[in-house]
């Protein structure tokens, strides 16, 4: 009865880390560049009962072990906005943006310009190019950004085109060890090195990416887990119902016989 109680209790922690999970991805359904995460659980087998009195297959005793969880790195779909600053990664791979705490990276390419003509995220942080921050001069215009990520502009009257940066873009070999840091950031650990784009990568311009969060998966996945956790609570009432019935039973003096 006592591992009973105990397993039943592992899996409402997992269920209740799961469920963490799954409400902040539904949170960030519409989040530009949001990657979902997902729940990562094992099973933890106990070499023996509590009691240490069973043999066999009874031996063991196995319970629910969280072990984290991992982002999944899908693209989300891409979105029209006709913002000429707004750009969409196609490919696997990253805008580069100067943060306080250093180097970051992202698929947020909800962009805009702040007060001194720095292209920049909609969180205030610089957009990096090849040569640092990307700056607009007073007078920009008709704003051109190609596939490459070359920024190009019409300045005035002049009908020249004028160059302003191209676009950052890094990957990564390792993606899956990128961490992330609020809703569409990632940093790279030691170790992990951006490299550059593979062949095909492609700057869309006037768009952005989506989350990629399963808006009908996610909440379906939250009326499943709410339904696990429940009849978990049934299952564990019922065993300590047992429990207390046993212990109220065991402590009843027994009546003595009658002459």
């Amino acid at each position: 009865m006592e591992n009973a109680l105990l397993v039943g209790l592992s899996r409402q922690m997992a269920l209740t880390h799961e469920l963490d999970i799954v409400a902040n991805n539904i949170a960030n359904i519409d989040t530009t560049g949001y990657k979902a995460d997902n729940a990562l659980f094992s099973q933890y087998l106990m070499p023996q009962a509590s009691d240490g009195q069973f043999t066999g297959k009874d031996r063991g005793v196995s319970f629910v072990t969280d072990r984290g969880s991992w982002i999944d790195f899908s693209p989300g779909a891409i979105q029209r906005t006709g913002n000429p600053l707004d750009v969409a990664i196609d490919g696997s791979a990253y805008l580069v943006v100067q943060t306080p705490q250093g180097v970051r990276y992202t698929r947020n390419g909800a962009l805009l310009t702040n007060a001194t003509g720095q292209l920049v995220t909609d969180q205030g942080y610089p957009v990096l190019g090849d040569n640092g921050p990307i700056t607009f001069q007073p007078g920009d215009h008709n704003v051109i950004i190609s596939p490459s990520g070359i920024i190009t502009v019409r300045n005035g009257s002049d009908p020249s085109d004028a160059p302003r940066g191209r676009l950052r873009l890094a990957a990564f070999a390792q993606q899956n060890q990128l961490q992330k840091e609020g809703g569409s950031m990632f940093s790279a650990p030691a170790g992990v090195n951006p490299i550059a784009p593979p062949q095909g990568t492609r700057v869309v311009q006037g768009a952005i990416e989506k989350s990629n969060v399963n808006a009908v998966a996610e909440i379906s996945r939250m009326i499943q887990i709410t339904q696990s956790y429940t009849d978990i609570a049934n299952v564990l009432q019922q065993q300590g119902d047992q429990r207390k019935n046993a212990l109220t039973q065991l402590s009843q003096t027994p009546a003595s016989g009658s002459a």
